[in-house]
């Protein structure tokens, strides 16, 4: 062992120290990686820096303002209400129609953002159907994650992967090079859930104990205005553009509520829907010309003092829950009369285990309710000091765009295509699309910042100069070595199985991006040795790091669902360690197909 292969040791397990203990955020831990790896001499300031301007990092930014865009334009939960709506009545027609289709969304998306746009959807979904969310929510978690192996844009890891593979001269990965072992993978996880499903826990519904925020519906009162564009249409139309974004609970023509059934009948300009909806949707209404939020448009020219045009510019959405021993418990909305008493106006109002019929505005309030108030920032002083509220915050969500979601699909297309067909170099496809999401109006610039996540993009920047690190250093060729002694003798199937098991092991503790980063420059040194391709080697570490599940904190989507279906730790490795294990067998089987051996 040489200075230089301790010196990168001794870097690389306090790396994995930090990223284990907690005590130092993940993104923070991979800048030390970095600082240290250029400090201590082992690679010069411009390589050690290099992964901020690489093509992994530039790419995973891109895609989740991409992301962002789909789901500002309401594109996302329209694809989740598709499948909602394909899914049927019986539970191994939702897995069927559920895992394929998440898993397709996937490998264009982040797959977190696909496990928190369909989470709500399974949840809504399996209580309308009497279904139990504990055996829908981790099929499609794993689905998820599943799908990141359609294509290289679905996970960092697989970026990274393809940057190490470039850095040790050979050809990076496509866009589309390792569909066929992504499909194969699904395949396989789809067909496991439906034929084992039997070991899926049936609990009960755990959304009574989640926080508010997050899973949430609201009821608000929206209104037609004059020139709407679904007055004369029939609430069937309505529907089956909304419905998988709003229920609506009651219809008042003239203060009287119709007959039902509502589907055949005509929406007339004045209308007013009482409807349940999500956060999201109450903000798009604020800006939306088709339909308004009936309070907001009820005061009209009565609006209170400060809320004049210049001031409904700069209003916003709030939401303040009523105090146990709040004076104002039994009185309805009009009665209070928020516009004169605190210069804001309530436009929603969310009730546990609440529904309700007639007007909002007439029924009387409870304790524990939550008030979605809409008004000038400043006006909110008089309802943060006034005692009868418990807590006072913003109204956590972006509104929808959805005149956009055809550009958006436009935009995504168009970027896919790109790159896929070479015309554009990967990078600066996504990064043309996520351009063109902020420029056409998708989503604003500032949500689009938001949306990437650091922590993947700090990841692959420290994870790109590792890898280069531990090949400068002659770590991978000595690791290698050791590696080439211990199987020696063992067919090329076992040796790829054993690279899978180690990556599948390593990536419970950490991240697929930073055990990809670890075994990636290993398996690539490693493969000579054994008659396999690098990129087999590569691909199948990486399929280990993205596709293991063996516990629920080796992936974000899995913790996401933890919760929320009630799961317990166990859950996942009695379902998780078969379904890993023929994964790896599959995956050490296809690569050496899709990767020969030049």
């Amino acid at each position: 062992m040489t200075a230089s292969i301790a010196l990168f040791l001794i870097i690389t397990a306090g790396a994995l120290a930090l990223f284990l203990s907690g005590r130092v955020r993940i993104d923070l831990a991979a800048l030390l990686v970095i600082v240290a790896l250029a400090l201590s001499g082992l690679l010069p300031l411009r390589e050690a820096l290099a992964g901020f301007s690489s093509e992994a990092a530039i790419i995973t930014a891109s895609v989740f303002v991409i992301s962002a865009g789909l789901a500002a334009t309401g594109l996302a939960d329209r694809v989740g209400g598709w499948i909602g709506a394909l899914a049927g009545t019986s539970e191994w027609r939702t897995l069927l129609v559920v895992m394929p289709m998440v898993a397709l969304v996937a490998a264009f998306t982040h797959q977190l953002m696909v496990v928190a746009m369909m989470l709500p959807v399974l949840l809504h979904l399996a209580r309308a159907r009497g279904l139990s969310p504990s055996r829908l929510l981790m099929p499609m978690a794993f689905a998820a994650s599943l799908g990141t192996t359609l294509t290289v844009l679905g996970a960092p890891a697989f970026l990274l992967t393809s940057s190490l593979l470039h850095q040790n001269g050979q050809a990076p990965l496509g866009v589309f090079s390792i569909l066929p072992l992504g499909l194969a993978l699904t395949a396989l996880g789809t067909l496991y859930m439906l034929l084992l499903r039997w070991l899926l826990p049936r609990r009960a519904d755990a959304e009574a104990d989640m926080p508010i925020d997050g899973l949430a519906r609201y009821f608000t009162e929206i209104t037609l205005p004059e020139g709407s564009r679904w007055a004369g249409r029939t609430m069937e139309e309505f529907l089956a553009q909304y419905g998988s974004h709003l229920q609506v609970a009651d219809w008042l023509r003239n203060g009287v509520s119709l007959p039902r059934p509502h589907l055949p009948l005509a929406l007339l300009a004045g209308d007013v829907l009482l409807v349940q909806a999500s956060p999201e949707e109450i903000a798009s209404f604020v800006a939306q010309p088709d339909l308004q939020l009936h309070a907001v448009a009820q005061a009209g020219e009565t609006l209170p003092h400060g809320l004049n045009e210049g001031a409904q510019g700069k209003a916003r959405l709030f939401q303040a829950m009523l105090a146990p021993q709040s004076a104002l418990i039994g009185q309805t909305l009009t009665g209070v009369d928020f516009p004169a008493r605190f210069g804001v106006i309530a436009v929603g109002l969310w009730r546990r285990d609440g529904w309700f019929r007639g007007e909002l505005a007439q029924s009387p309030l409870e304790a524990g309710d939550l008030l979605v108030l809409w008004g000038p920032p400043e006006h909110f002083r008089s309802v943060a000091e006034y005692r009868g509220f418990l807590t006072l915050s913003p109204f956590k969500a972006d509104a929808r765009q959805r005149h956009k979601a055809r550009t958006a699909l436009i935009i995504l297309a168009l970027s896919v295509a790109a790159a896929a067909s070479g015309l554009l170099p990967p990078a600066l496809a996504f990064m043309s699309g996520a351009l063109a999401m902020v420029l056409s109006g998708c989503v604003p610039a500032d949500q689009g910042y938001r949306a990437i996540d650091l922590r993947p993009f700090l990841m692959i920047a420290a994870a790109i100069p590792l890898g280069v690190a531990m090949e400068r250093s002659g770590t991978a060729a000595w690791l290698a070595h050791g590696l080439g002694h211990f199987a020696q003798g063992y067919p090329p199937f076992a040796v790829l199985l054993l690279l899978f098991a180690a990556a599948a092991l390593l990536t419970q503790l950490l991240s697929d991006t930073a055990t990809a980063a670890l075994l990636v420059p290993v398996a690539i040194a490693f493969s000579g040795a054994v008659a396999v391709s690098p990129s087999a080697a590569a691909v199948t570490v990486t399929a280990g790091a993205v596709a293991a599940f063996l516990t629920p904190i080796g992936h974000h989507g899995s913790l996401l669902v933890l919760r929320a279906g009630n799961y317990r730790f166990h859950d996942f490795l009695l379902l998780g360690l078969p379904l890993t294990a023929l994964i790896g067998v599959v995956t050490a089987w296809i690569t050496p197909q899709l990767f020969p051996l030049a």
